[in-house]
């Protein structure tokens, strides 16, 4: 049986519904208590699809998260281990992260309003390719994509599916954000770009009725959108919490030079 610690208050555990995390949470409670809606701090066991769920949960009072992995991808997340919980946590290093903003408007011009702690992407819905026209800070800067889509992302989510995309990597820290497509066909040589944290993109779907796109901000989902307007959102702050040496700076740093 092992004694609660002073720390046990100020924490509350959270877990993603596969069976290992389950089964971590109830150690957890068991070892360490659980303050529920008073915890100062959130412990997320799963993986990082978790940790982008727990941080949309917490974008109401921006308490910090100790994420554990216990799913399948968890780059936002730190080892597992069930010993010395309060001393991790005490001694972890802090990283502070800042959403974007969609508005979508759709083919009857109602207007949809998301946060995304990764990328807002849009993306082609049937077989043909999508026509896009970008703006930044109101000038039309490509008058035409012809693309499977495009994203836009914060440094904290161009580890995620913009790498995937061919995307630059991010230092943390940097004031920068990426602007990559998705399997440009024309211009087909175009990477994309490096925008400044306080740009404003905006997307104009050419042709819409022909080639119809969805807009996504993590996991909201705006169908048959024939206008979007992407930009950070600096009055939202979100902290994740990393041991010591395992910042998520360091990890975005590691990832650059990854084979």
């Amino acid at each position: 049986m092992f004694k609660a610690q002073p720390f046990t208050k100020r924490i509350t555990v959270l877990a993603s519904d596969r069976p290992e995390a389950q089964a971590g949470r109830e150690r957890l409670i068991a070892r360490y208590g659980d303050a529920g809606e008073d915890a100062q701090v959130i412990v997320a066991l799963g993986g990082d699809g978790f940790m982008l769920e727990t941080l949309h949960g917490a974008l109401a009072d921006g308490k910090p998260i100790y994420g554990m992995n216990r799913g399948s991808v968890g780059f936002l997340m730190n080892e597992y281990s069930e010993d010395d919980l309060v001393e991790r946590i005490a001694a972890a290093e802090r990283a502070v992260i800042h959403p974007l903003s969609m508005v979508a408007v759709d083919s009857k011009r109602r207007h949809h309003k998301a946060l995304a702690i990764n990328e807002v992407s849009l993306l082609r819905q049937t077989r043909q390719t999508a026509k896009l026209r970008i703006s930044i800070d109101g000038k039309v800067r490509m008058a035409e994509l012809v693309c499977d889509g495009a994203l836009v992302c914060t440094p904290a989510g161009s580890t995620a599916y913009n790498l995937s995309a061919h995307g630059p990597i991010i230092p943390i820290n940097a004031q920068a954000l990426a602007l990559t497509p998705i399997s440009a066909f024309r211009p087909r040589r175009w990477r994309g770009a490096l925008l400044p944290h306080t740009a404003r993109v905006t997307f104009e779907v050419l042709e819409a009725d022909k080639r119809p796109v969805s807009a996504v901000a993590d996991n909201v989902e705006v169908r048959d959108i024939v206008e979007v307007h992407v930009s950070e959102d600096r009055g939202v702050s979100l902290s994740m919490l990393f041991d010591a040496g395992r910042s998520l700076e360091e990890r975005v740093l590691t990832e650059q030079f990854s084979a």
